[in-house]
């Protein structure tokens, strides 16, 4: 996924209200932009750090840039923008790279399923069952290399999964695919410490059939990619 115009680098001076960030221009100008990001981004809001933002071509938003791109205090890159974990992942699947979906050759998105829920990703192929895609992006990273999801207590996260587990029972397939990005993280787990439920649960699912997968992608002001298999480990 290449940014076209490349990213504008900044530095940060807060994030607050969730949504919105204040960071201080290359011309030293201080502007509010998107931030499109609803957990905590632990490790992400350190003041002063560089940071990458984009810029939209409508000229009807009332904050038209959006951040895409932090620097956590150890120095690694983290992408913060969640919309962009599906294109990510679509993209990949698309490029043929990933062996657990040869053979599917329809994609759809945000297909309605279960009780009220949307699947990130519905695949579809001749004589293959369906194959459900939910895709989750990961951040938080906490020495070590080891990864983890979620970064706050999720729900929705856990209504996730367990619409996955009723898709296997169903006779689907079911993905929980870890869109990783986060240039320090080599390795993904369950945050149990932070969601013990959603933790168990997806201990749960795995024993139930639900596939879980992790790559990461590489990050820079021209563009972002998935470019690496990462191992899943237990919580």
């Amino acid at each position: 996924m290449k940014f076209s115009p490349p990213l504008i680098q900044g530095h940060l001076i807060k994030r607050y209200k969730r949504f919105l960030a204040d960071v201080m221009t290359p011309e030293g100008e201080t502007i509010t932009i998107h931030c499109p990001n609803t957990g905590s981004m632990r490790a992400c809001l350190a003041p002063g750090s560089a940071c990458w933002y984009s810029l939209s071509e409508s000229k009807t938003r009332k904050y038209p840039h959006t951040w895409e791109i932090a620097t956590t205090p150890d120095g690694h890159l983290a992408g913060i923008n969640t919309h962009r974990a599906n294109a990510l992942v679509e993209e990949l699947i698309r490029s043929g790279q990933v062996p657990a979906f040869a053979g599917y050759r329809e994609l759809k998105r945000e297909v309605k399923y279960g009780e009220g829920s949307r699947i990130d990703l519905l695949l579809s192929g001749e004589d293959l069952p369906d194959c459900y895609v939910e895709v989750k992006n990961v951040t938080l990273h906490e020495g070590d290399g080891k990864g983890y999801f979620p970064d706050a207590v999720s729900s929705r996260g856990a209504k996730h999964l367990q619409e996955l587990m009723a898709m296997v029972a169903a006779g689907h397939r079911a993905v929980l695919f870890f869109c990783v990005q986060h240039s320090g993280i080599s390795q993904v787990a369950a945050a149990r410490h932070i969601d013990p439920t959603y933790a168990d649960l997806l201990t749960q699912a795995q024993a139930a059939g639900v596939e879980v997968m992790a790559w990461r992608a590489r990050m820079s002001a021209a563009s972002v990619e998935l470019t690496e298999v990462l191992p899943v480990v237990a919580s």
